[in-house]
């Protein structure tokens, strides 16, 4: 079995999960109660922002601090769960492949889950944009080529939360354990990004770009941010790889 191979298995495993179920019903949370009230976002129609940069910049400042790191958090437990049953990891540790492959695999799903995620809101947020619009008389609806480069732009700074997310599944045994820990781990984000030093803390990284790039009008130095970050990245991709099942393997 090869690297491509792994990934296809695994694709196909979350299709019989809940996963995806989850993210949406999130991503509909997230926008539900910012639609129904957009005549808050009216009030500041001769300011900056305007009604319909406020509407989304609003909410993603709240889906880039605690609804995306939550639900892929919570992506992550599920994922490494999805073998629990029936002693299926032991089964899959049978085949002819190795474990840091597999770790690897599963990794590449969880940056999948990431994407689609971020799809699925921004996709959400054009409906709520389309109701506001009809209902309000005022288009909420922004240029998509700005919407899609702070989801691209988004998605690439949360790559290392998730590294950091994967290696703390994989590494803690218990699931409620590393849950709680990655969940906790997301809340002094906030804290973080007012620090010179908020390079050094991946879970910030989302709410540190949306906020200084879209809210603040703040260039995001580049230096040492992607070095560190890369660093981060593969340092916790690496431990990943040496501690995937290793109790398992025994």
């Amino acid at each position: 079995m090869n690297f491509f191979d792994a990934i296809l298995v695994e694709r196909k495993k979350i299709h019989r999960s809940k996963i995806l179920l989850i993210l949406f019903l999130a991503a509909i949370i997230l926008w539900v109660p910012s639609m129904f009230n957009m005549e808050m976002n009216l009030e500041l129609q001769s300011g900056v922002p305007s009604p319909e940069n406020n509407f989304f910049i609003q909410a993603f400042l709240l889906f880039a601090w605690f609804l995306f790191p939550a639900g892929m958090v919570v992506a992550t437990v599920m994922l490494r769960q999805l073998e629990q049953g029936n002693n299926g990891i032991s089964k899959m540790l049978s085949l002819p492949v190795q474990p840091a492959m597999l770790s690897l695999a599963k990794f590449t799903i969880l940056v999948f889950l990431a994407a689609l995620f971020i799809l699925i809101a921004v996709g959400v947020y054009y409906l709520a944009a389309v109701f506001g619009t009809v209902v309000h008389d005022y288009n909420f609806m922004l240029s998509p080529l700005f919407v899609m480069k702070v989801a691209v732009f988004f998605f690439l700074s949360a790559i290392p939360m998730l590294a950091v997310f994967w290696m703390l599944s994989v590494c803690i045994q218990s699931p409620i354990f590393s849950a709680g820990l990655g969940l906790a781990s997301v809340v002094p984000s906030v804290l973080m990004i007012n620090t010179e030093a908020w390079f050094i803390y991946p879970m910030c990284y989302p709410f540190y770009v949306i906020t200084m790039k879209y809210l603040s009008n703040s260039q995001v130095s580049l230096f040492p941010w992607i070095p560190v970050a890369a660093g981060i990245t593969i340092i916790c991709l690496a431990f990943s790889c040496i501690f995937f099942e290793k109790a398992e393997r025994r």
